[in-house]
């Protein structure tokens, strides 16, 4: 122990007597000689905040970069699915992209009281002039409900107003219902509503002229169908089948008409058909279960419709005063029948169809009006099968040669 502390105090002596130098060049060999000593190097705080700083700096241009990419990423996907969406929507709805501006428009110059929505309210003395006060000549029709009189509006502009007569609540009710309807929709086979009057217990809405009438009284009137081809009866079905795809498949919620006959079928100067009378519509869903279809006189399911074109027959015929004979009931044996087909069909157009197209007709028909509901094709199916029936220049997709 005492050699330990003899060498320890000569060790001390020769440091007070060594130069600086030679202190500096013993600590260099023992740091060579002891590679396992540890080395104390000291770092200013200065260069460290530099060393931070540029860190943070690198890191937020990365973030920002990467934060920029997604940013842009995100905006060239938005606008790729409202293109996608929009296209979409146009293949869906194809007869929707057509606007009735120009009937508005034209409507919209006249003096009118106000306006409530999208309609004009009209004063009741400007629909008394335009009608020569509801004169009997200017009566275009009548039904259940009131008379369809033609209006002429500042000597110029043709239109049609339907005047209901008389109160009750189912007046009221089917009035409100036809006005809130025809507001909210607005499609090229769906008449348009261009304003409407209350006066007194009278109430009144004004159309569109539709020049042709109705589809009753082109088939069942005067000229006894004279004026529809079999081409143009294919195209008034289809107009049909693309109003009620509209109303079932493209209305959130699906609206129901309830009210399809051929008197509420109507035409314009092109024979583009349109629906009318919105009355008793009603929206499908959880609220509505159990939906009445019925609607007033004269009412059949839509897919009666293509009978009624085809054979030129009232969907209920008055056999006598006591019984009435079904369209279908009637045709259908005959419409699955190929050989007796032809001779059911109206003769005004038998001898201008092809009978392969016949066939196909008569073929979606007889699946319209099964008796199962559930084996009955959806209106967008029927509007697809008619579709090739049809030339293009009446808006099917048949390529005439």
């Amino acid at each position: 122990m005492w050699q330990c502390f003899l060498s320890l105090l000569s060790l001390v002596n020769l440091a007070r007597t060594t130069p600086v130098s030679t202190v500096s060049s013993f600590s260099s060999q023992m740091e060579a000689v002891s590679p396992g000593m540890a080395v104390i190097k000291v770092v200013h705080h200065q260069d460290l905040n530099k060393r931070i700083l540029v860190t943070l700096i690198v890191a937020s241009t990365l973030l920002c970069g990467v934060l920029l990419f997604l940013l842009y990423f995100w905006i060239c996907r938005h606008k790729i699915m409202k293109n996608s969406n929009g296209e979409a929507k146009r293949n869906l709805e194809p007869t929707k992209t057509i606007s009735l501006s120009p009937i508005a428009d034209q409507f919209n110059s006249l003096p009118m009281a106000c306006k409530k929505g999208s309609v004009a309210v009209i004063e009741y003395r400007l629909l008394e002039a335009a009608t020569n006060n509801f004169r009997k000549s200017n009566v275009l029709g009548e039904g259940g409900r009131g008379r369809v009189y033609k209006a002429c509006f500042d000597g110029k502009f043709l239109a049609v107003v339907k005047k209901l007569d008389g109160g009750g609540h189912n007046v009221e009710r089917e009035f409100e219902n036809e006005v809130d309807w025809l507001i909210k929709i607005q499609h090229q086979n769906i008449v348009s509503l261009l304003g409407y009057c209350i006066h007194g217990e009278s109430k009144l809405l004004v159309y569109e002229m539709m020049q042709n009438g109705s589809l009753e009284s082109q088939l069942h009137g005067l000229t006894r169908g004279s004026a529809l081809t079999w081409q143009l009866r294919m195209k008034i079905a289809i107009d049909v089948a693309r109003a009620l795809e509209y109303l079932h498949e493209h209305c959130n919620p699906p609206v129901i008409h309830r009210d399809i006959k051929s008197s509420n079928i109507l035409l314009d100067s092109d024979f583009n058909a349109k629906l009318s009378d919105f009355g008793l519509a009603v929206v499908t869903g959880s609220q509505n279960k159990n939906v009445k279809l019925s609607g007033t006189l004269g009412y059949v399911a839509p897919e009666y419709l293509l009978e009624e074109l085809l054979v030129r027959k009232k969907p209920l015929e008055q056999m006598s005063p006591s019984r009435c004979q079904s369209l279908v009931t009637w045709a259908m044996p005959q419409l699955t029948n190929r050989s007796e087909l032809p001779n059911i069909v109206d003769p005004v157009i038998r001898d201008t169809m092809d009978l392969k197209n016949l066939y196909q007709v008569a073929a979606v028909a007889v699946l319209c009006i099964q008796p199962e509901p559930s084996y009955r094709p959806l209106i967008t199916d029927v509007l697809h099968s008619l579709i090739p029936l049809v030339p293009m220049e009446l808006r099917g997709s048949l390529r005439v040669t």
